[in-house]
């Protein structure tokens, strides 16, 4: 019998969360029965998503949802091997029993010098869903300029990356100067910190005075209303996510986009990278090339202990993280 650990969502949230909405939990989990693997997490994924789908995903009393990189350490499915390693949407816990239905196997010739965290990273969603943004909602060409809102998180920053490999010019904002130091290391060709001008609307404008072609959106909110205001004609936007509104108690209203759209004939479209999901094994080669070649660099925030979980998924919230937020079991 092995001993799980897991946490377990006591209440919905209400604003931010904190610290009472969890609870830590032990497990006694049987023996895997025929087609079934037992699982050890290495790795674990804590994202902004979790923070809305929460409420439409889960029920009080649930394990938290949330993706993770394990090693299988006992098996009954020949498609799964003892010590091989996967990707789980197994949530927040150290052991699990799965049939290997919910189980990716972590691309083949992983390489020995990459961390196995980088699958719930540059090579996992966060990178795909960089990568598909710009290229199946975006189609950005080479030349434009495109602006990426929370440009150091784990999709911003390679958003960034992959719009520079393809000769585009990019501007960033992040919320903090040691953010905005990343990015100009990662060769943004504009950033600045959204916290600390004295108008978003001017910053914007001196970044790109032409405009922009594209914008990839992660904030959502007022950051939205300004950034649309400044689209060429026939601009693109992709919206990823909407951090800045995940934690309110009461909906945000307006300004509304409607004219704006109408006049500069924009087109709008939200997107998750599972629509893509026959691509994934050839899209997370690519990523990894571009990795081993230096292309595309990928920084993490490593929270050790899996009794972390809640305050690194919290931290994100606050800004702590620049790069991907892992738990390091």
């Amino acid at each position: 019998m092995v001993r799980a650990k897991t946490w377990i969502l006591t209440k919905h949230f209400d604003g931010f969360p904190k610290e009472s909405d969890f609870q830590l939990k032990t497990e006694e989990l049987p023996e895997p029965k025929d087609g079934q693997v037992l699982l050890e997490a290495l790795f674990l994924s804590v994202d902004p998503y979790m923070r809305p789908f929460s409420r439409v995903r889960m029920k009080e009393g649930d394990v938290m949802i949330g993706t993770q990189v394990a090693k299988v350490v006992q098996s009954n499915n020949k498609a799964f091997p003892v010590g091989a390693h996967v990707v789980s949407r197994g949530g927040w816990r150290t052991h699990a029993i799965s049939d290997g239905s919910d189980l990716v196997p972590v691309m083949p010739d992983w390489p020995g010098d990459v961390s196995l965290s980088l699958a719930l990273g540059a090579v996992g969603m966060p990178g795909l869903t960089a990568l598909y943004g710009i290229e199946e909602v975006l189609a950005l060409k080479p030349g434009e300029t495109l602006l990426v809102n929370a440009a150091a998180g784990a999709v911003g920053s390679v958003v960034g990356q992959i719009a520079k490999l393809k000769g585009c010019k990019v501007v960033g904002s992040a919320g903090s100067d040691a953010k905005v130091a990343f990015l100009k290391e990662l060769g943004f060709d504009q950033v600045f910190n959204y916290k600390t001008v004295a108008s978003l609307d001017q910053a914007l404008r001196n970044a790109s005075p032409e405009g922009y072609d594209c914008f990839f959106e992660n904030v959502g909110g007022a950051f939205s209303s300004v950034a649309l205001s400044q689209m060429k004609d026939f601009g693109r936007i992709a919206v990823c996510g909407s951090i800045s509104t995940y934690n309110d108690v009461e909906s945000q209203t307006g300004p509304y986009p409607q004219m704006i759209m109408i006049v500069k004939q924009l087109k709008m479209e939200g997107f998750m990278q599972s629509r893509w999901e026959s691509k994934h094994p050839e899209s997370l080669k690519r990523l990894m090339g571009w990795l081993k070649e230096g292309k595309v660099q990928s920084r993490e925030h490593v929270t050790k202990g899996f009794e972390n979980m809640p305050a690194a998924f919290m931290g994100i919230f606050g800004g702590q993280n620049t790069g991907k937020a892992i738990v390091e079991v």
